[in-house]
């Protein structure tokens, strides 16, 4: 009988060294993705995080730089993005990560799991970065070809900040705030264990598709201002993970959307 409860401490301490060893590997990717931004927003290359250009006086917030070939803008563009959501959009989820960890405490495949969740939560993130891109640069084909419309480009930009200030107040917004909230009901609606390669995937891509559904309009932002400027990344990033993690995040989208109205005003002034 004097073995049950060594047993169970043994158990609970590899748990416990399983779930350090997940959260170091996950803070890790998390601080190089931020890095390798950083590095490349140093180098020749840091034109094609840019997205200038839509925000008439403001533009120097974005810098560009002399770089490339014909195929590199979208190539390049791809990885930026891949690592903007890694650095900015993977902290919003380690609740998600932290309740799954947990429910699948003790499998030999745990760590596969885990990045099978990882993996279907950015591939949906990829898919609408690609969406995303093909629209921005279609939408400035189009504005290049009109000359009345590339004289007041920075109307994109005004738009653009209106646009994300309406969506805070939407109810769209707030049901899929709230499937990202409630990491734990997600987890438990969503998993049952059978085929869990897959089903983990599935798990980490359905919860993308809501986190798009929450954030997508903030991140559009990032076209706005550009990609390569870390600062505004950084706001960003804080905001949705302060909106999804803490207690009080639910009561933060409306002031948030309010400031994003009151800043397309403001750039509808000087435009």
């Amino acid at each position: 009988m004097a073995e049950v409860p060594a047993l169970a401490g043994g158990r609970d301490a590899r748990s416990a060294r399983h779930r350090r060893a997940f959260l170091s590997v996950w803070v890790a990717l998390v601080l190089l993705a931020w890095a390798l931004l950083w590095a490349w927003s140093l180098s020749p290359y840091a034109r094609y995080m840019e997205h200038g250009g839509w925000m008439g006086p403001l533009a120097d917030l974005c810098r560009t730089l002399p770089g490339g070939g014909w195929w590199l803008p979208t190539a390049l563009a791809a990885v930026a993005w891949l690592l903007m959501c890694i650095a900015m959009m993977l902290p919003t989820t380690l609740p998600l990560f932290d309740v799954f960890e947990r429910v699948t405490a003790g499998r030999t495949d745990q760590g596969r799991l885990l990045g099978l969740l990882g993996a279907g939560y950015l591939a949906v993130w990829g898919l609408f970065g690609v969406l995303a891109h093909g629209a921005h640069e279609a939408l400035l084909a189009g504005v290049s070809s009109v000359p009345w419309l590339a004289d007041r480009a920075s109307w994109i930009g005004v738009a653009t900040l209106a646009g994300a200030g309406a969506f805070q107040f939407s109810a769209l917004k707030y049901r899929c705030l709230e499937q990202c909230r409630t990491p734990l009901s997600f987890v438990m609606a969503h998993w049952r264990g059978r085929r869990p390669h897959w089903q983990a995937w599935r798990l980490g891509a359905s919860h993308g598709l809501f986190c798009i559904g929450c954030c997508w309009a903030l991140m559009l932002l990032m076209f706005v201002v550009g990609m390569g400027h870390l600062g505004w990344m950084l706001v960003l990033a804080a905001v949705m993970a302060a909106e999804k993690n803490l207690p009080g995040g639910r009561r933060l989208s409306a002031p948030l959307g309010w400031a994003l109205l009151a800043a397309a005003a403001g750039l509808a002034l000087v435009a």
